[in-house]
């Protein structure tokens, strides 16, 4: 039976409440026939009509398993991969042996790109009290992975504060029969958390260990905070705090400050909090909130964190570019965002849709004026998830129907040509797929691990009987629009991070580019840079042990690497008459991300 037909006089299959004959359609049916004799179809306070059976919340044990699928793998058994992940790793490990000031970090004399303290000095603290026998670029990725399950916790927590709220209680039942608050929320929560997973642009920008990752968790605290204020004032205040302090020291305080200012206007304006029955937790709400941005002001102001980043060429960039961005970072978020949007527009002044879309606002805005466009747009996923969930209790049977088909087509469709690309690179059949790794990544020689092939084999069947399971007869939820969609950026990053592993380590970490340079030399020792990134200098650094000093400085080195691209530029800086070539090495994968290696011309 149609849900969203009216029943037909007489019609015998709708059963009483609590029978257990009913169906989820007929319940639905039987449910919106009983409300709308109490309220009139347009003046209907939410668009969320949900019963008690759609509202069980997916066992704790199946999303715990679930979330340490997808955060663990990315951070475990690789190397640090250009640019960011290698540039902020080596800042934090010149700071980590005392070679950098903590106030001021700077790796061979330069600033990083991104004002932040704390994520460099989280890096430093886990390298330095870190055990011997631990790699220290795994060890600096601890905080990080910490900060990757805090984005998760603290999004679940504030789309389940924000579906406590009076406004985005579903449709109460003449005869009973509606979803309990706290069960709803629950429910909610777990399709929010869903709908963050499977944003196709959290995947390797959360695995990564640079301020990105640090603003977006700071950012989903803060989230969080602001939409239990209401409910928890006290805690909620602690945690706003915390926010916003580490949103600001991780390079954002600007963020933070809209953000809170954002908040307060809402909890100003708030219809929920006017027509409760202690007006007054409206002013405390906002008072916490105007503490808070002045915190904020304070500490950047102190820090000195106050930069401006804005691209003079942001305002004229290519909106084609910054759409084809927009919609395949949050995807599969936005379209149930917009449809949101669309079902609660008589809701937008609600906490619940209208801080969610203050937070999208701002992120995308910042991403259209600012350069770093896709690590600024990570900070509105979790407020896209936000939106995502709350179009779960109105999605149409047909609409779900599609996200599950293209779903289940698109990433079991990714996940074969990833399976059929890895067979290739062990027997060699078929030849085509081999054939072109080799020209993408020309000396790299697959290798076999057996740990990895079982992880993504249980992965693959695990996906499997997914799939198996939401295209089978079982009762309806809530949050089961949004499975496979999660299930299904789990399986593809988590089979990336296992079957293409050690070809993604070779192509994207700078290990060959060192290993090149080092076989021209007999002793490494002390070497002269001129032109190098920062991704370059702290590859070189921590993957080949160089003593790193600025060309033309005081004392002299025996050895001098140089950017292949400033090699014109290099005989107005710097006496090459001192200097031989010895060797062009460029890293395999890159032929661009090439360096030049001279010898001193007295040491040979």
């Amino acid at each position: 039976m149609d849900p969203h037909r009216p029943a037909k006089s007489g019609d015998n299959r709708e059963r009483l409440p609590g029978t257990g004959q009913d169906s989820h359609a007929g319940a639905v049916q039987r449910c919106r026939i009983a409300s709308n004799l109490n309220v009139p179809r347009l003046n209907q306070p939410t668009p969320a009509i949900v019963t008690q059976e759609a509202v069980r919340r997916l066992p704790r044990l199946a999303l715990l398993l679930f979330c340490l699928a997808y955060v663990v793998p990315g951070f475990v058994g690789r190397e640090p991969w250009k640019n960011a992940d290698i540039t902020a790793f080596g800042y934090m490990s010149e700071m980590a042996r005392g070679a950098s000031s903590w106030l001021a970090p700077s790796l061979l004399g330069q600033p990083p790109e991104f004002d932040a303290l704390l994520p460099y000095w989280l890096g430093a603290w886990a390298i330095r009290f870190s055990p011997v026998w631990m790699p220290p670029d795994f060890a600096a990725r601890i905080p990080f992975i910490l900060l990757l399950v805090l984005t998760l916790l603290a999004t679940w927590y504030g789309v389940y504060s924000l579906a406590r709220s009076p406004r985005a209680q579903p449709v109460p039942f003449a005869f009973g029969g509606e979803a309990s608050p706290t069960d709803y929320a629950r429910a909610m929560a777990d399709g929010g958390l869903l709908a963050l997973v499977a944003c196709l642009g959290l995947a390797q920008l959360s695995h990564e260990t640079t301020p990105a990752l640090a603003q977006v968790a700071f950012t989903s605290l803060a989230f969080y905070a602001i939409a239990a204020l209401p409910r928890r004032p006290a805690v909620a205040a602690l945690w706003l705090f915390a926010g916003m302090t580490g949103l600001a020291l991780s390079g954002a305080p600007v963020m933070a400050m809209l953000f809170s200012a954002g908040g307060l206007v809402i909890s100003v304006l708030d219809r929920d909090a006017r027509s409760g029955a202690s007006p007054s937790k409206r002013w405390v709400t906002a008072a916490i909130l105007a503490a808070a941005l002045l915190a904020t002001m304070a500490l950047a102001w102190r820090l000195d964190l106050w930069r401006w980043r804005v691209n003079s060429d942001g305002l004229l960039r290519d909106w084609r570019s910054f759409g084809r961005l927009l919609l395949w970072f949050t995807w599969p978020a936005w379209p149930l965002a917009l449809w949101t949007l669309w079902r609660w527009r008589r809701q937008l002044g609600s906490r619940h849709v209208a801080l969610p879309l203050w937070f999208v606002m701002v992120s995308v805005v910042t991403t259209w004026i600012t350069p770093s466009s896709d690590r600024s747009l990570l900070l509105s996923l979790p407020a896209f998830a936000t939106l995502a969930a709350f179009a779960l209790p109105t999605l149409r049977r047909s609409v779900a129907a599609l996200i599950d088909w293209f779903t289940l087509l698109f990433f079991s469709g990714c996940a074969v040509i990833i399976w059929v690309i890895w067979v290739s690179l062990q027997t060699g059949v078929p030849a085509k797929p081999a054939a072109n790794v080799a020209k993408l990544a020309p000396g790299f020689e697959p290798s076999f691990s057996a740990l990895a092939f079982v992880v993504a084999l249980a992965a693959t069947l695990a996906w499997a009987w997914l799939v198996k399971w939401r295209t089978g007869r079982h009762r309806a939820v809530i949050w089961k629009s949004l499975v496979l969609p999660a299930g299904g950026a789990a399986l593809c990053w988590l089979l990336l991070m296992t079957l293409w592993l050690p070809v993604l380590d070779y192509a994207r970490s700078y290990v060959p580019l060192v290993r090149g340079v080092m076989r021209q030399m007999d002793r490494p020792g002390c070497v002269e840079v001129f032109g190098l990134s920062r991704s370059q200098t702290a590859a070189f650094r921590y993957h080949g042990q160089m003593d790193l000093r600025p060309a033309g400085g005081e004392g002299s080195c025996p050895w001098l690497l140089a950017a292949a691209q400033l090699q014109p530029s290099m005989a107005l800086a710097l006496d090459m008459k001192a200097w031989q070539l010895v060797a062009r090495v460029r890293r395999p994968a890159d032929d661009s991300d090439s360096v030049l290696l001279y010898r001193k011309a007295a040491a040979q």
